[in-house]
């Protein structure tokens, strides 16, 4: 497919700049470029710039002080960047709550994170659990409100957002990124999104993923790094995914292995001009290796596979110029990376073991949480549960996980949190919860379950309770009956166990 030159607002060379200046050097540059794009909305970057001074000082004459959390569930919109931005400018802490949490959920982020205020729609307001935080859902007034409070310089070790993800137990954990660490993420973003296409390609990005989630997020924060525009999908849906692609010319995305399944057979029923497009990064899950050639033959571009995490940012990505089907890729720039044997030594090329990260971009540690804080980060490594190896060429490759932690489409779940729910079921005796292989969403949630004597329940009954009290992609969706679920030396439900024998039954 002929790739044409994509038209829009020349980019803004500049050196790395303060978090919170970051808006105020491209407004200051005078170049009326636009920032985002969100359905027929248009902001440029000196607009954007205004209305976030203007929220920021909002924020400080409500007496708000620097390190209060401002909360935000709101789905793909400009109003999003608008909370973020002024955030960062006020020294507050962004908290994003994923759009798909049910009340119990958010009632539990609310209450460890404890933010001040929290944005969130009439549509979405219903669903908040009661709270006494102020709940606001009118920011296009607020931000043309001229409120005289002068903005001071944040530190870069400031925390600047919380950013809730689920462990492979119990309850998520909210990992705290600094100003330092999101411009560090945003400048391992462009040079990777970016730099290879140079300068005769006038970037364009689109988050097709929410803004409340990390790949939604460093869409974004690349834009914004460079003064390019960034288009918002409002929801996911195939075709307006491409519609997106061909109306604001946009040349990259970061997406989901499961969402491009949907973008493609969409393609492929009615083609739209992809003309503009240079590649589709995808992380959160495995991408297979059919997809990449099916991606290929139909858009034209490559879907380059990276691994990230929450807790440290970008760190793998399959190189562009010279990629391997199958690999995750190699170690972005200035990102270490270590693979360690059960008692902590490297291990030679070829060898599985844990991967270990170091990043300029990786979180200050767990809000709240200095156990799992202290266990997952030891001697400036994170320990991320992940089995990989290394070829002769700095190639990884991902081989498994030593956390249980299920990855549905791009989302973590815990498995005891999904059993804890199954719990609550008093027909239920006994419940274990795995992942199992999906050719769609990479893995699917799966229950086994024991029936308390003499009492039983439907697999539909089992999963209506369930979706009473978790969020849909959490909801098992196959539930399978055992007269005994297998153990350990301890006693504890052995879930490897448990998943050989659904795979035996599946």
């Amino acid at each position: 497919m002929h790739r044409d030159e994509p038209t829009g607002s020349a980019v803004v060379t500049m050196p790395p700049v303060p978090l919170d200046r970051l808006l105020d050097a491209h407004a200051s540059a005078g170049s009326g470029a636009v920032a985002l794009f969100c359905g027929d909305r248009v902001l440029s970057y000196s607009e954007l710039d205004a209305t976030t001074d203007r929220l920021a000082a909002w924020f400080l004459s409500e007496g708000l002080q620097p390190g209060d959390r401002v909360a935000i569930q709101w789905p793909n919109a400009i109003e999003v960047a608008q909370v973020y931005f002024a955030a960062f400018k006020a020294g507050l802490i962004a908290v994003p709550i994923n759009l798909r949490l049910k009340p119990s959920e958010i009632a539990w982020i609310m209450n460890d994170a404890a933010p001040s205020l929290c944005f969130v729609p009439p549509a979405l307001a219903a669903a908040m659990p009661q709270t006494t935080v102020r709940l606001l859902s009118d920011l296009p007034d607020i931000v043309r409100v001229e409120t005289p409070v002068e903005l001071f310089e944040v530190s870069d070790d400031a925390p600047a957002m919380i950013l809730y993800t689920s462990g492979s137990t119990g309850r998520p954990k909210g990992a705290v990124l600094t100003h330092q660490a999101l411009m560090a993420t945003a400048e391992l973003c462009t040079q990777v999104f970016v730099d290879p296409f140079g300068d005769s390609v006038k970037p364009c990005g689109l988050a097709m993923t929410p803004l409340m989630h990390a790949s939604g997020l460093y869409a974004l924060l690349s834009m914004v790094r460079i003064g390019a525009p960034c288009a918002l999908l409002a929801a996911f849906e195939p075709g307006a995914v491409l519609d997106a692609f061909e109306r604001h010319r946009c040349t990259l995305t970061l997406t989901l292995p499961a969402m491009m399944q949907f973008v493609l057979e969409e393609q492929v029923c009615r083609p739209r001009d992809l003309s503009a497009l240079r590649a589709i990064f995808a992380g959160g899950d495995s991408v297979p290796v059919a997809l990449q050639q099916r991606v290929s033959q139909v858009m034209g571009v490559p879907i380059v596979e990276g691994l990230a995490q929450t807790e440290t940012g970008p760190t793998i990505v399959n190189p562009l110029d010279h990629p391997k089907s199958g690999a995750l890729g190699r170690a972005y720039p200035d990102v270490e990376l270590r693979i360690v044997g059960a008692v902590g030594q490297s291990v030679a090329d070829g060898e599985s073991g844990e991967l270990l990260v170091r990043s300029p971009a990786m979180c200050s540690g767990y809000w709240n949480n200095p156990r799992a804080t202290a266990e997952a980060f030891r001697d400036g490594w994170f320990h991320t549960g992940d089995l990989v190896s290394k070829d002769a060429e700095g190639y990884y490759w991902f081989r498994g996980r030593l956390k249980e932690i299920i990855i549905r489409g791009g989302s973590n779940i815990s498995p005891q949190e999904v059993e804890e729910a199954l719990y609550m079921l008093p027909t239920i005796l006994e419940a274990a919860v795995v992942g199992l292989p999906h050719d769609v969403w990479g893995e699917i949630v799966v229950a086994g379950v024991v029936f308390r004597q003499g009492t039983s329940a439907t697999e539909d009954e089992v999963r209506r309770h369930a979706r009473e009290v978790l969020a849909d992609y959490k909801v098992p969706e196959r539930v399978h009956v055992f007269a005994a679920l297998p153990k350990g030396p301890t006693g504890k439900v052995h879930r490897r166990a448990v998943r050989d024998m659904l795979l035996g039954n599946v």
